[in-house]
């Protein structure tokens, strides 16, 4: 059996004109993983990131030195288009900036575009999961024993709820709970693909790390 191990980017930029770059705590949270599946022994075989700077950073900072691949499958949603959608265009400012309220909308609103909901949004959500299922399939289309995937929190959340047979809701559920640079890892080979741990934070355990741990 393989290994597919798919990492959740670290720390964005919040709040920031550019979300998508990492804060200096992501780069950091990056470098502790790396290091701490270099110290088990854990090499990747094949590297993939979607598409998106955070994921390519997280990777970076990481430290592995096997050539990376992208699919575009491994993005998040866009949940920037979601919440205008739903907002007409104009989202809240609390919505925007105030952590608890993002979330708590957020959930909202995945659910409702999960119910065939905000007709106009540039992916439906039938089309978010179809491209995760098939970037999984293009990750285990491969002689590679250890595969590493740099993702994001909706996608791992997607993956793991199908891979459990789990309801279409679960996805944002999961996506919630999902911190940065968590691994979340699945065995697979030809014929089987099933999960075998999720959202583990192993590098940032240690009381003294405690504080690093972040969820956006």
């Amino acid at each position: 059996m393989a290994e597919m191990l798919v990492i959740r980017h670290a720390q964005a930029s919040f709040g920031a004109d550019d979300y998508d770059r990492l804060s200096d705590l992501g780069h950091r949270q990056s470098e502790l993983v790396g290091a701490a599946l270099r110290e088990a022994g854990w090499h990747p075989d094949r590297c993939i990131t979607g598409t998106l700077t955070r994921q390519k950073q997280t990777l970076m900072s990481m430290g592995f030195s096997a050539p990376p691949e992208e699919h575009a499958g491994w993005n998040e949603y866009d949940f920037h288009d979601l919440l205008a959608v739903r907002f007409g265009g104009v989202v809240p400012e609390a919505v925007r900036s105030e952590r608890k309220t993002h979330f708590r909308t957020l959930r909202e609103t995945i659910l409702e575009w999960q119910g065939g909901g905000l007709s106009g949004a540039r992916e439906s959500y039938a089309a978010f999961a179809d491209r995760v299922a098939a970037a999984s399939a293009f990750a285990r289309d491969t002689d590679a024993r250890r595969v590493l995937v740099i993702s994001s929190g909706g996608a791992i959340g997607q993956l793991v709820s199908a891979a459990l047979g789990a309801p279409a809701s679960q996805m944002i559920q999961l996506n919630l709970q999902v911190k940065n640079t968590s691994m979340t890892r699945f065995i697979f080979n030809a014929s089987a693909f099933f999960l075998h741990e999720f959202n583990a934070t192993p590098h940032l355990a240690a009381a003294d790390r405690q504080p690093m741990l972040t969820y956006s």
